[in-house]
């Protein structure tokens, strides 16, 4: 996890980080996707994907044996699970529906160890991965530990600022297509309309602003590369399930001729 860790407080030096992003219930598909050389960290979906808290703790140590980050995303107000990960060996959490100050201040609890937050000592397994002394963990882990609170309905686009602003609070991460279903009052799933389009840059804006890291999703490598030249941090890419589909659907193509 050495190497994971400096991955991670390489974001924000100008270069984007490309996430591969995992939702099947296979830790293997985390660990190959790892090995791929473009992608510099891997996202586990436990919000809307299918690999569940085993899973997700077996996959985190076959991501960080490549030398990458395993970002898990936890299921919405689940941050107890964010501090039991964490202990696994993640080296960042991302919570989906913050949308308040008070959502910020008690996600920050869970995942940053006193005097930041509230996170209890029993990191077994990430002593392991990391190498570290209890002390220098101890020590360091608030720093290498990425907290990301996800801006994705307008209650969190208006207190973007504020939520930012609570201490132990490190990222956003813009969920484009759920921000579009908010600030189109449920009309439509529109994640490239104008107005998404300029709130994301607004997001982004306001992060470079407060000194805090921005990533975002992007479901298509296109769109990934829209985002990178916009300037987030860490972009991540489409899913598992994606790549699945995408590669057989060109062997299929290029077969069928």
């Amino acid at each position: 996890m050495v190497s994971s860790v400096e991955a991670l407080s390489r974001m924000g030096g100008g270069k984007p980080i490309f996430s591969a992003w995992c939702g099947l219930s296979e830790p293997a598909l985390a660990g190959y996707l790892a090995r791929e050389t473009g992608f510099g960290a891997v996202v586990l979906d436990m919000q809307h994907g299918v690999i569940d808290f085993n899973a997700t703790v077996r996959a985190i140590p076959l991501v960080a044996a490549a030398g990458k980050p395993a970002i898990p995303r936890i299921p919405v107000g689940e941050f107890g699970t964010a501090s039991r990960l964490l202990d696994a060996g993640a080296s960042g959490i991302i919570a989906p529906m913050v949308n308040t100050v008070e959502d910020a201040r008690l996600f920050a609890s869970f995942v940053k160890y006193p005097p930041l937050g509230d996170r209890s000592w029993g990191p077994h397994p990430s002593l392991a991965l990391s190498g570290l002394s209890p002390a220098d963990y101890f020590g360091q882990a608030n720093a290498f530990t990425k907290s990301f609170a996800m801006i994705e309905t307008r209650e969190a686009l208006d207190a973007i600022d504020a939520i930012m602003a609570v201490p132990g609070i490190d990222a956003i991460l813009i969920g484009p297509s759920d921000l579009s279903i908010a600030l189109s009052k449920g009309a439509a799933v529109n994640a490239d309309s104008t107005e998404t389009s300029q709130a994301i840059d607004h997001a982004l804006a306001r992060a470079k602003a407060a000194g805090k890291l921005a990533a975002i999703y992007a479901p298509t490598g296109e769109r990934a590369a829209d985002f990178a030249k916009r300037g987030y941090d860490l972009v991540a890419i489409g899913s598992d399930l994606s790549f699945l589909r995408l590669g057989a659907a060109t062997m299929l193509k290029a077969a069928q001729v």
